[in-house]
């Protein structure tokens, strides 16, 4: 079936992303947001070379300078972007008031300390409750109203603690005056981890992935998925799950991969014979596995390495294997679906040659290994950073002057470098505003109270400390991107697993980091399902319970490397990850065939439940729950296999 009206993608972006919904149309300003992001990038590739300013200095500049372009680019309303046709005055003075309170942190750096030890003066206390709104605001004109509320509700907790009714989350308040200024001129707030790891690392990265952007690496990504997956049963949706697996270790971002992958592999899935729900859902899904891929993984994981204390090459190891079965589980899917309703795959005349792609357009994946390499080698992530940035910059040269594929002159760099200002905003802002949650929590103890409402509510169990732990991360998913989302479950109920539970640190981490990020998938709240629903005309709603059930592995994973942590390489051996490995791509097989409910046949409820059973138990690395798991699904397949094929086949009609 033909489309019938083509889908503006940056239509779709900007509906869904709240990061694309920026003012297009800012007259003069227009020079000084340019100035002003095209220094904040020099300024980062400066301090990642030479790491000349202490962590609480770069942090001032680092978020004054993006507070004060998000005010010139982003309307206090989204209807407002494409009216107003300047900059309004108070957009203006917020600009330039929030640089201002930003940077007294480095003018009167030595006063400040000294007010840390006597006491802060009017002047520090109207300073940091204007600095901490103007965060707030920011943060809800580039991410949008929840995680706002999720920030006001901590700051009014740990002012109004007093009169919270249960024992176990109550405390004896404070000040507004002494909230406002931890808050703000500690490191345990705004300007606390998060932030500065953002002003180290992540910016560093995002900066990366704009560079990769001026380079076809994203064609090269698809016409590497379609040669490798193409002529396979279900070709178009295995083509989409590897080259979104692809573009995820650059982008990081579910909405924005979605859609970027989407606009191209959605339609040809519809035409393939998949339902426009599932095509979306296949989309969405392998997108937002994009921030749990390595090398990149978002900017949580360079977070996650600070907390933890540990190198990113073991995080990035960590992530590996449950990674691996994710998209294994989502692949697997796609290909029982694609069985079931009889829809082959691509005739090879049709599709890229692996060969002369990787001859042709190979060198692309260059930047990818040059950080890979540089991580595992013991370097800092910035250094990887730097070194990736500068292999890209190669490349993007080499497309430009050699292979005439992309352009490159002084205004495309100065294009580039404001760019890289301008990707890093959110992200910026959903830090700091993220710091405000994590500063109440440092001060109130709200970890302690939290880990002692999980046991009470658990009773001891860690099933249920686990169960209640995902549901809270899925809730905050809903509302906070993934970084902030990480942040506050990594202070509030990751030391609880820890601590009361002896759960190994990375995998605790990793179990909160997970189930915050598959919120975009998870109905009612699912932003790259709808994302994906709207570029193929698809039931929202459906598309994210679809999403769902390809992602099961998202929902299996986490609790297995809690009981057994081998997958995320804690107390493990060669053979006990060959064999763990090996039986939970096994179990994921028979998870999805229960899913999709098709195996060799068709499935009975009876052989789905047999098949979802046999794969959880294949996945737990043991050998009697491994053995049990098999034989349950050996079972099925001997019934299936004498059961009569189904006949029909569904022909595609596509043209790569």
């Amino acid at each position: 079936m033909k489309e019938q009206k083509v889908v503006d993608a940056q239509d779709i972006l900007e509906k869904y992303d709240k990061e694309s919904q920026f003012r297009t149309e800012i007259g003069k300003w227009k020079w000084i947001v340019s100035f002003l992001a095209i220094a904040l990038t020099v300024f980062h590739l400066y301090t990642g070379a030479t790491s000349v300013l202490p962590s609480q200095q770069q942090g001032a500049i680092h978020l004054g300078t993006a507070l004060g372009i998000v005010f010139l680019l982003y309307p206090a309303k989204k209807a407002w972007r494409s009216t107003q046709k300047h900059v309004p005055w108070y957009d203006v003075l917020l600009a330039f008031t929030a640089m201002y309170v930003s940077y007294h942190k480095i003018i009167f750096l030595d006063a400040i300390q000294q007010s840390i030890v006597s006491g802060y003066s009017l002047l520090d206390i109207i300073i940091s409750i204007v600095g901490v709104l103007l965060v707030l605001e920011a943060a809800r004109r580039t991410i949008g109203l929840p995680i706002v509320i999720v920030a006001s509700v901590a700051i009014l907790y740990a002012v109004l603690g007093n009169y919270v009714p249960t024992k176990i989350l109550s405390h004896a308040g404070f000040s507004v005056d002494r909230t406002m200024a931890t808050l703000w001129f500690r490191e345990s707030g705004v300007f606390g981890t998060p932030l500065q790891i953002s002003a180290k690392f992540i910016f560093l990265f995002l900066f990366f992935g704009v560079l990769l952007v001026n380079t076809p690496i994203g064609k090269f990504f698809n016409n590497l998925a379609f040669s490798l997956t193409g002529r396979y049963t279900g070709g178009t949706a295995k083509a989409a799950v590897v080259a979104s697996a692809l573009q995820g270790t650059v982008s990081g971002s579910s909405v924005g991969n979605t859609v970027a992958t989407g606009s191209f592999t959605i339609p040809m899935m519809k035409r393939a014979g998949f339902k426009p729900e599932f095509s979306a859902a296949t989309e969405a899904s392998a997108s937002t596995g994009g921030q749990i891929m390595p090398p990149m993984m978002g900017a949580a994981a360079f977070i996650m390495m600070e907390y933890l204390g540990v190198s990113y090459a073991t995080i990035m190891l960590a992530a590996l294997i449950p990674a691996i079965l994710y998209f294994t589980g989502i692949f697997i899917g796609t290909h029982f679906e694609a069985k079931r309703l009889k829809i082959l795959g691509l005739p090879k005349s049709e599709l890229p040659v692996f060969k002369k792609i990787f001859v042709r357009d190979g060198y692309m994946i260059v930047p990818l290994l040059v950080i890979i390499v540089t991580i595992m080698s013991g370097f800092t992530p910035q250094r990887a950073a730097l070194f990736g940035i500068l292999s890209a910059f190669i490349i993007w040269l080499f497309n430009a002057l050699i292979r005439k594929e992309s352009e490159f002159n002084f205004k495309r760099i100065l294009y580039v470098l404001e760019q890289g200002g301008r990707v890093a905003l959110p992200v910026i802002a959903a830090v700091a505003t993220a710091g405000i949650i994590a500063g109440v929590v440092s001060m109130t103890g709200l970890g302690a109270k939290f880990a002692a409402g999980i046991i009470a509510l658990s009773n001891g169990y860690l099933i249920l400390a686990l169960f209640f732990t995902m549901i809270a991360c899925i809730i905050l998913g809903m509302g906070l991107p993934t970084t902030a989302n990480y942040v506050v479950t990594a202070t509030i109920a990751a030391p609880a697993l820890i601590n009361e539970f002896g759960i190994a640190p990375i995998a605790a981490h990793m179990f909160v980091f997970y189930f915050g990020i598959v919120a975009d998938i998870t109905p009612p709240v699912c932003l790259a399902a709808y994302a994906g629903a709207g570029i193929a005309k698809a039931n929202p709603f459906k598309t994210g319970t679809t999403a769902v059930k390809l992602a099961i592995a998202a929902f299996i994973i986490p609790y297995i490397f809690i009981y057994n942590p081998i997958l995320v390489f804690v107390d493990v051996t060669p053979v006990k990850l060959i064999l763990g490995l090996l039986t939970a791509l096994i179990g994921m097989m028979g998870v999805s065939s229960a899913v999709i409910g098709y195996f060799i046949r068709n499935c009975r409820m009876i052989e789905r439940l047999f098949l979802f059973t046999g794969g959880l138990l294949l996945i737990i690395p043991e050998l009697t729950t491994s053995t049990i798991g098999l034989l349950l699904i050996t079972i099925v397949w001997f019934i299936q296999r004498r059961r009569p094929k189904e006949q029909g086949v569904v022909q595609q009609e596509i043209t790569v």
